[in-house]
């Protein structure tokens, strides 16, 4: 914005570049592409790409074939440093263990596993609840106040995608508890299939509400909407707690703390 304007105020191209490099870096360091997981990263490194190349993202089949490129290619390629059996500084001090660890178990377990697992999750929590009834509304607590410490709330439900997960271990020997829980799922097992209509309900309110943002001429906004867009392949997959949590979390970041800056500071013009 501050480019596109006339009669700009040399004293304030320093201010703007330094401050974007500051923060670019900091994306940097806080989401480190090495390190963090990628449900992390994808949303928040689309949205850098549409603010400063937003052509790429101008039609549905451009954005589609970026996906798709991402998600065939890219992925499986990151994999290889996220799942890389060191820390950062073991790494930094012998990079040769990247390229050891690259294999072809690494590189193809996107396509060869079943990590992709939503169908049969969404089984086992039909069969939970056969069981043990619905939780009409309880497994929910755990997303909406995840900003309550354990320490502080000790009864607080753990989140959905553990709790298949335990109930897996105990009736079918599953041996680790760290799976998804789709979003559909997650109506059945608080509402049954009343969860499952008003769940979708809900979606579709939703994303009608970010399809206006998107419309909108505050790049704030429309940076939101297409966060949120992105981060909808993270979070239909679930569980719940963990990308509504990264939901509400990112989007202060990108929206009320810049609009809290801009009240503060409403008096500076940049031209």
């Amino acid at each position: 914005m501050y480019f596109k304007k006339k009669g700009k105020k040399s004293i304030n191209l320093i201010v703007v570049v330094s401050t974007l490099l500051i923060f670019l870096l900091l994306i940097v360091v806080f989401k480190n592409p090495f390190m963090e997981k990628r449900s992390g990263l994808g949303p928040i490194y689309f949205c850098i790409l549409f603010l400063f190349w937003p052509k790429l993202f101008n039609t549905n089949i451009k954005t589609t074939l970026i996906l798709y490129f991402s998600l065939i290619l890219l992925m499986p390629i990151l994999s290889v440093f996220t799942h890389v059996n060191a820390s950062f500084s073991e790494v930094i001090s012998n990079p040769k263990l990247i390229t050891e660890s690259i294999n072809e178990d690494v590189l193809l377990s996107n396509f060869n596993t079943i990590n992709f697992d939503a169908y049969a999750n969404f089984l086992a929590t039909i069969e939970n609840v056969s069981d043990y009834g619905f939780s009409f509304g309880e497994q929910l607590t755990s997303a909406i106040f995840f900003f309550v410490p354990r320490s502080v709330w000790e009864a607080k439900p753990i989140t959905s995608g553990q709790y298949i997960g335990n109930y897996l271990i105990d009736k079918h020997d599953f041996w680790f508890n760290n799976i998804s829980n789709p979003f559909i799922s997650e109506g059945y097992l608080n509402f049954g299939v009343f969860g499952v209509i008003l769940f979708a309900f809900i979606f579709a309110y939703f994303f009608t509400k970010a399809l206006q943002l998107l419309k909108s001429d505050d790049y704030l906004k429309k940076t939101l909407a297409f966060f949120i867009a992105i981060h909808m392949v993270y979070f239909l997959r679930g569980d719940f707690t963990n990308g509504f949590s990264q939901l509400i979390l990112v989007s202060f970041g990108i929206y009320v703390i810049p609009k809290v800056i801009f009240y503060l500071y409403k008096g500076i013009k940049l031209w």
